[in-house]
């Protein structure tokens, strides 16, 4: 898995911290973060939270207005390559 920019169906875009493996299951996990302001969730949690998706989800084709899009789909672009 590429590590790094990556643009959710909804065009918000996210940083993929790192991937996990779940001790009891084996299942790969993807912890990523938003790279845009979310103020509704940091009131109800806390400044810099992740989240969490089993892999197998975060790169599966999801239908939009009968159209198979990805969940998320890797992004290169140089101004992130600072990050």
């Amino acid at each position: 898995m590429k590590t790094w920019i990556y643009k959710h169906y909804k065009n918000k875009l996210y940083e993929v911290i790192c991937t996990w493996i779940h001790t009891e299951t084996n299942e790969t996990l993807v912890i990523y973060k938003a790279l845009y302001d979310t103020p509704e969730l940091t009131k109800e949690y806390w400044k810099d939270f992740c989240f969490v998706r089993p892999e197998s989800m975060f790169f599966e084709n999801i239908e939009i207005d009968w159209v198979l899009k990805p969940r998320f789909e890797y992004v290169w672009d140089k101004k992130y390559n600072e990050i």
